[in-house]
Protein backbone atom coordinates (compact mmCIF):
# COMPACT_ATOMS: atom_id res chain seq x y z
CA UNK A 1 0.00 0.00 0.00
CA UNK A 2 1.26 3.25 -0.93
CA UNK A 3 0.65 6.34 1.90
CA UNK A 4 0.64 10.10 0.83
CA UNK A 5 3.12 11.89 3.01
CA UNK A 6 2.62 15.39 3.39
CA UNK A 7 5.84 17.76 3.86
CA UNK A 8 4.48 20.69 6.24
CA UNK A 9 5.66 23.77 5.03
CA UNK A 10 9.09 24.42 4.33
CA UNK A 11 11.61 27.60 3.88
CA UNK A 12 11.77 29.29 0.72
CA UNK A 13 15.58 29.75 0.72
CA UNK A 14 16.66 26.18 -1.03
CA UNK A 15 19.61 25.65 1.58
CA UNK A 16 17.12 26.31 4.56
CA UNK A 17 14.35 23.98 3.03
CA UNK A 18 17.04 21.47 2.22
CA UNK A 19 18.40 21.31 6.01
CA UNK A 20 15.17 21.34 7.41
CA UNK A 21 13.58 18.37 5.82
CA UNK A 22 16.68 16.45 6.28
CA UNK A 23 16.91 17.52 10.13
CA UNK A 24 13.39 17.19 10.77
CA UNK A 25 11.12 15.49 8.29
CA UNK A 26 13.61 12.62 7.06
CA UNK A 27 13.74 10.58 10.52
CA UNK A 28 9.84 10.14 10.30
CA UNK A 29 10.09 9.43 6.43
CA UNK A 30 12.81 6.63 7.05
CA UNK A 31 10.78 5.01 9.70
CA UNK A 32 7.66 5.15 7.50
CA UNK A 33 9.41 3.16 4.99
CA UNK A 34 10.90 0.79 7.33
CA UNK A 35 7.18 -0.38 7.37
CA UNK A 36 7.81 -1.23 4.22
CA UNK A 37 4.72 0.70 2.67
CA UNK A 38 5.37 2.80 -0.32
CA UNK A 39 5.66 6.51 -0.09
CA UNK A 40 4.48 9.51 -2.32
CA UNK A 41 6.03 13.06 -0.84
CA UNK A 42 3.33 15.61 -1.10
CA UNK A 43 5.67 18.84 -1.30
CA UNK A 44 3.87 22.46 -1.58
CA UNK A 45 5.04 23.96 -4.96
CA UNK A 46 8.04 25.62 -5.02
CA UNK A 47 10.36 27.32 -8.24
CA UNK A 48 13.12 25.41 -9.64
CA UNK A 49 16.15 25.72 -7.72
CA UNK A 50 14.08 23.69 -5.33
CA UNK A 51 14.33 20.67 -8.02
CA UNK A 52 17.70 19.24 -7.59
CA UNK A 53 17.37 18.26 -3.44
CA UNK A 54 14.15 17.08 -4.26
CA UNK A 55 15.10 14.75 -7.06
CA UNK A 56 18.30 13.64 -5.53
CA UNK A 57 16.40 12.87 -1.98
CA UNK A 58 13.11 10.47 -3.88
CA UNK A 59 16.09 8.62 -5.62
CA UNK A 60 18.37 8.09 -2.88
CA UNK A 61 15.34 7.00 -0.90
CA UNK A 62 14.09 4.57 -3.56
CA UNK A 63 17.39 2.83 -3.70
CA UNK A 64 17.72 2.67 -0.44
CA UNK A 65 14.22 1.04 0.37
CA UNK A 66 13.77 -1.05 -2.90
CA UNK A 67 11.82 -2.48 -3.58
CA UNK A 68 9.39 -0.40 -1.98
CA UNK A 69 8.21 2.38 -4.19
CA UNK A 70 9.12 6.13 -3.33
CA UNK A 71 8.13 9.00 -5.36
CA UNK A 72 7.41 12.28 -4.84
CA UNK A 73 4.93 15.23 -5.84
CA UNK A 74 4.99 18.71 -5.75
CA UNK A 75 1.57 20.17 -5.91
CA UNK A 76 -1.46 22.07 -3.85
CA UNK A 77 -4.04 20.83 -6.33
CA UNK A 78 -5.95 18.30 -4.55
CA UNK A 79 -7.06 16.96 -7.78
CA UNK A 80 -3.55 16.53 -9.24
CA UNK A 81 -2.38 14.72 -6.66
CA UNK A 82 -5.37 12.19 -6.47
CA UNK A 83 -4.62 11.74 -9.96
CA UNK A 84 -0.76 11.05 -9.88
CA UNK A 85 -1.21 8.73 -6.80
CA UNK A 86 -4.28 6.88 -8.70
CA UNK A 87 -1.58 6.91 -11.55
CA UNK A 88 1.84 5.73 -10.10
CA UNK A 89 -0.69 3.17 -8.16
CA UNK A 90 -1.10 1.43 -11.57
CA UNK A 91 2.12 2.05 -12.87
CA UNK A 92 4.58 -0.99 -11.43
CA UNK A 93 7.69 -0.20 -11.73
CA UNK A 94 7.50 3.75 -11.16
CA UNK A 95 10.03 4.65 -8.52
CA UNK A 96 12.44 7.38 -7.29
CA UNK A 97 10.32 10.07 -9.21
CA UNK A 98 9.74 13.64 -8.29
CA UNK A 99 6.68 15.08 -10.41
CA UNK A 100 5.99 18.87 -10.13
CA UNK A 101 2.07 18.92 -10.86
CA UNK A 102 0.28 21.74 -12.59
CA UNK A 103 -3.45 22.48 -13.42
CA UNK A 104 -3.66 21.98 -16.59
CA UNK A 105 -5.59 18.66 -16.71
CA UNK A 106 -3.88 15.68 -16.95
CA UNK A 107 -5.92 13.70 -15.18
CA UNK A 108 -8.39 13.99 -17.32
CA UNK A 109 -6.24 12.74 -19.94
CA UNK A 110 -4.77 9.69 -17.71
CA UNK A 111 -8.40 8.97 -16.81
Amino acid sequence: MTTLYRVGPLPEEVLAASARFHGQVLPDVQAQLAGGGGLILVFAPADHTHRGWRLALVQQLARDHAPVRVNAVASDDEAAIAATARYLKMADGVTGQYLPLDETGAGAILY
